[in-house]
């Protein structure tokens, strides 16, 4: 993979896609439908996912593709892949409550590598750069122009007083009894894929996840997390998350900065 090609064209995607989805969050009203699993999906979902396949597919025509929104792409048995939610966090979107993002990763022998995670309404905008370290690039987010650079890294963080990063949207009494192992300074709450870019710059040390998601849900914070020196695990055995997986399907996990002292399932 030629990861300065790969940056550059997941960026230019990511907000191209984002300019449509802010399009359909702008009007007075949009039409939500639901999906086969009961999810919900906007025309901003499949205006972003259009965008970004076809870009993708046109620079890396070799490289498989899998996307939320085209049951056709979910092949099975691949390690070596790109993956996108074009719109993650749609129940923010459909809200309007600002929290959601658009993901792009790249999965090489089943460990996202390269991400992007762009939130068109928070004006936040992190990625991989080619080297694979994490950065959040500040505004005005020109496309054929790269803005000032920051790079991001986890916090290293007090076990006697650890910051938590838990969804607002997908909040539980498992998701509150496992925090309350911990001894937690303070919480906060996030929508979508942006509780991974918290941790990745520091805002928060922890952040479990105890129910249903899917492997596009993940991969793009997941690899922005990494390259800022985080970690995500399995929440039953604490082994690193892989990708690739039967369905796509992922299993409960913790994103964490590394010295946390992870409390057992």
């Amino acid at each position: 993979m030629n990861y300065e090609k790969l940056t550059r064209i997941m960026r230019e995607l990511s907000l191209s896609a984002g300019d449509k989805i802010m399009e359909v969050y702008a009007s007075d009203d949009f039409d939500v439908r639901a999906k086969s699993d009961e999810s919900p999906v906007t025309a901003a979902d499949e205006a972003a996912d259009a965008i970004i396949s076809a870009g993708l597919r046109a620079a890396f025509p070799d490289v498989p593709l899998v996307t939320e929104e085209q049951a056709a792409s979910h092949m099975q048995n691949v390690q070596t892949f790109l993956i996108v939610d074009p719109l993650d966090g749609t129940k923010e979107f459909v809200n309007r409550r600002g929290d959601f993002t658009v993901n792009i990763a790249y999965v090489a022998n089943g460990v996202p590598v390269r991400g992007i995670v762009y939130a068109p309404a928070k004006d936040r905008l992190f990625y991989t750069t080619a080297d694979g370290n994490a950065v959040e690039e500040t505004g005005p987010f020109a496309k054929n122009s790269v803005g000032t650079l920051t790079p991001i890294t986890v916090a290293r963080p007090d076990n006697a007083a650890l910051m938590v990063v838990a969804s607002k949207s997908h909040r539980d009494q498992a998701t509150d009894d496992y925090i309350g192992k911990y001894n937690v300074k303070d919480m906060k709450s996030a929508g979508s894929s942006l509780k991974f870019c918290l941790v990745a710059t520091g805002e928060a040390d922890l952040y479990p996840r105890l129910g249903r998601t899917m492997e596009w849900d993940t991969a793009a914070g997941h690899a922005v997390l990494a390259g800022a020196g985080g970690n995500v695990v399995r929440f039953d055995d604490h082994q690193p998350l892989q990708y690739g997986k039967p369905g796509f399907e992922n299993p409960f996990f913790i994103a964490t900065a590394p010295g946390v002292a992870l409390e057992k399932a």
